[in-house]
C-alpha cells in the first residue's frame, strides 16, 4: 500500500509503538524522503518540523529506535512503526513521550517468544536449534514434545523444584514448536479454553 503524502501537504503521523510491549513509544512525522530512510536503514527517522529537516531518533542519544515492522492505515495517511527501542524514547528521559512506563509483562515475552519461534521457521538458520527443530520435520517436533512431556512427570514426583521448573520450560517452549509446525496461533488455544471455561 502506498502513502498518499500529498494529502496532508507532504507530511503524515508516524506512530512508534513498542515491538514488544506494543505501549505507545512516541508519535512525529515522516515526508517521503524519511519514511524510505527509515524502511531501507530499520531505523526510525522523522522529518523535524521544528529544525526542517531530517532526523533520525537517537542520532545524539544513541536511543535509536529500530524498526520491526512498518504498517500503512486504511487511509493511506498514517504511519504504524512497531520497534525495538534502544533506551529511553522521550528526550526527558521518560520511556515513553507520554510518560508511561515501558516494561514487559510476561505476557510481553510469550509473544515475543512466539514470534522468535516463528521467525526462526521462515529464516531457517543453521546455527538456531529452534531452526534444526523445524527441518527435522513434524514427527521429530512431536516426539520431543512427547520425550520433554515425560520428563516433566518424572521431576514432578521428586522433590527437585528447580530441576521441575526446567522440564516444565522446556515442554513449552516446545509445545510452541509443535504450534507453529501445525500453523496453529497460540491464540487459538486459548480461545478453545475460553469457550471451555464458560
Amino acid at each position: 500500500m502506498e502513502i498518499n503524502f500529498e494529502k496532508q501537504g507532504g507530511l503524515v503521523p508516524a506512530v512508534v509503538q513498542d515491538a514488544s510491549t506494543e505501549k505507545i513509544l512516541m508519535v512525529g512525522f515522516m515526508n517521503q524522503e524519511a519514511y524510505e530512510k527509515t524502511v531501507q536503514e530499520k531505523r526510525v527517522t522523522f522529518f523535524s518540523r521544528t529544525k526542517q529537516r531530517l532526523w533520525t531518533k537517537g542520532e545524539t542519544s544513541g536511543h535509536f529506535l529500530d524498526v520491526v515492522q512498518v504498517l500503512i492505515d486504511c487511509d493511506q495517511d498514517t504511519v504504524l512503526i512497531k520497534a525495538n527501542p534502544k533506551g529511553a524514547t522521550c528526550h526527558t528521559g521518560a520511556d515513553t513521550c507520554f510518560f508511561e512506563k515501558n516494561t514487559q509483562t510476561d505476557y510481553d515475552f510469550l509473544t515475543k517468544l512466539i514470534t522468535t519461534i516463528k521467525s526462526r521457521k521462515e529464516e531457517e538458520s543453521d546455527k538456531s536449534y529452534t531452526s534444526s527443530l523445524f527441518k527435522k520435520g513434524i514427527n521429530k517436533i512431536a516426539q520431543k514434545v512427547g520425550e520433554e512431556a515425560v520428563e516433566v512427570v518424572i521431576e514432578a514426583k521428586d522433590n527437585n523444584d528447580d530441576l521441575f521448573r526446567n522440564e516444565a520450560a522446556d515442554l513449552f517452549f516446545h509445545y510452541l514448536v509443535l504450534l507453529e509446525a501445525k500453523n496453529i496461533s497460540f491464540t487459538e488455544i486459548i480461545e478453545v479454553l475460553k469457550q471451555r471455561h464458560k
